[in-house]
């Protein structure tokens, strides 16, 4: 058995631990700040209680899956409630809710776009055959190039949609512009325009589609909260408030980790969550190495970034747990994210209402609210000390118009607000950037960062930066891949 250091406690890193103490290993997860989840984690305001990042979670059989790999049963630490209706959209005075169930789905359809029922019929049929042929790749290593000539990857060739966006796949199915991008708005998970997102990421609406959506009862940092209860029931160890300063390496090999206060810490096997391109650029104390991984960082595509309002009210808006509120001109209000770089006088807003499923979470009457506006990420040059105020009055003012968050204002009692520059900042986020690496084809599989690190032998990664990908599914699929590989060598 082997003594293994993991640098941050986000999702990544404690299924990675989990596994990996479940194996018998000495296992030692290493936190810069004095809570567990990194994005993943929460943080209280006065009464109130905000998940940090995400707040969508789809595909519980995949955590499933990794607690049992654990030897845990993921209820007996987590509360799950499935949503019905899975999000409502709000698009200039239409509410159109989005169901998992088929024949909610379709009557909505009906409903509001009237003569495209078949093609979401057809959609959920031609994405199973997709997902079941790309899940293979999404669970394996590819860190050769003659992986592409595995049969996995030769089956699911026909179901890339190569030289096909997202929107393109879309337009397959559907006739109503509004409806194309109720089903690729998701790109957005990626940090991406659906008009840029390659078309075999239509399978993320359908996730949500045919697996649903759920709510855990505390958060959905409650996943990383569970994740490290059993980790250290396992006999594992997590030590917060201790930030990694550097990875020490000789002659290609990873030796220790250098604590900020100093403390040296030797091991077998090094696991890296944090932010890959942060971590390439700041932690690796092979000056050569640091050099080449910088330049070769700043070459690489960024997705965008957030800006986040977490607000305690002191009344319960009968609104959805998820709302998405769209600009008028989408595509435009993506082009300005992740094109132009520039700031949106319309941008779309997603509202999380958590209050109204889960009564832990504020006092009673009261809720947390968690409002987040996709912006462009630290490379747009923008100054965020300077535009903080008016960004925030133009999200507030278009909830207040547009949602049935009317009087939001006079009801906030407490509130955080974070932006791209407090993302890289206090997350140590490169450029800000909330979802990582790009999605395109060229940073993709074996053209993403590969699971073990090819420079230093013993050095490992996991987290949305490293294959498969961001996004809560995909980066425990990487600390599957992970923790494998290491119980390999």
């Amino acid at each position: 058995m082997k003594k293994i250091a993991v640098i941050g406690a986000g999702p990544g890193g404690l299924a990675s631990a989990m596994l990996l103490a479940a194996e018998g290993h000495d296992v030692h997860v290493y936190e810069k700040h004095d809570r567990v989840g990194g994005r993943n984690g929460a943080w209280k305001l006065g009464d109130y209680s905000f998940d940090i990042g995400p707040t969508f979670l789809s595909m519980p059989h995949l955590i499933q899956e990794l607690f049992r790999k654990a030897g845990r049963d993921m209820n007996d630490y987590m509360d799950l409630k499935q949503l019905t209706p899975m999000y409502e959209l709000l698009w200039e005075g239409k509410q159109i809710p989005m169901y998992h169930q088929q024949d909610k789905m379709l009557a909505s359809i009906s409903r509001h776009f009237p003569g495209n029922e078949r093609g979401y019929l057809r959609f959920m049929r031609d994405n199973k055959k997709k997902m079941d042929r790309l899940t293979p790749i999404l669970q394996t290593r590819h860190h050769r190039l003659r992986d592409y000539l595995a049969p996995r990857v030769l089956k699911a060739l026909p179901q890339l949609s190569l030289g096909k966006s997202v929107y393109d796949v879309l337009s397959d199915y559907f006739d109503d512009e509004k409806l194309k991008i109720a089903f690729s708005f998701q790109a957005k998970y990626l940090g991406m325009s659906p008009w840029e997102c390659p078309g075999a990421f239509s399978i993320l609406s359908y996730m949500e589609h045919e697996y649903g959506v759920y709510h855990p009862i505390g958060g959905v940092n409650r996943l990383s909260g569970a994740m490290a209860e059993v980790f250290e029931e396992l006999g594992g160890t997590i030590h917060l408030g201790q930030a990694v300063a550097s990875v020490e390496t000789k002659e290609k090999q990873t030796e220790a980790i250098v604590l900020e206060s100093g403390e040296r810490v030797v091991a077998d096997d090094f696991v890296i969550n944090a932010d890959f391109a942060q971590a390439m650029t700041k932690l690796i104390d092979d000056g050569s190495l640091k050099k080449y991984k910088k330049k070769k960082v700043e070459k690489k595509k960024f997705s965008c970034s957030t800006f986040m309002i977490y607000a305690g009210v002191d009344k319960l808006y009968d609104m959805p747990h998820h709302s998405i509120l769209f600009s008028s001109d989408y595509k435009k209000n993506v082009e300005e994210l992740t094109g132009t770089l520039e700031l949106s006088d319309e941008p779309s807003i997603y509202i999380h209402n958590p209050s109204v499923t889960d009564d832990t979470l504020a006092p009673e009457g009261h809720s947390a609210v968690y409002i987040l506006a996709p912006v462009p990420n630290n490379q747009s040059g923008i100054d965020w000390e300077a535009k903080k105020e008016e960004v925030e009055a133009v999200v507030l003012d278009r909830l207040e118009k547009e949602s049935g968050f009317s009087d939001i204002r006079d009801h906030i009692t407490v509130k955080k607000i974070i932006t791209p520059k407090d993302w890289e900042q206090t997350f140590e986020i490169y450029e800000g950037a909330t979802f990582s690496l790009g999605h395109q084809l060229s940073q993709m599989m074996y053209f993403r960062p590969h699971n073990q690190f090819d420079d230093l032998a013993n050095l490992w990664l996991v987290g949305g930066g490293t294959h498969p990908g961001s996004g809560l599914p995909t980066i425990l699929e990487s600390a599957k891949i992970t923790s494998d590989w290491i119980g390999e060598t």
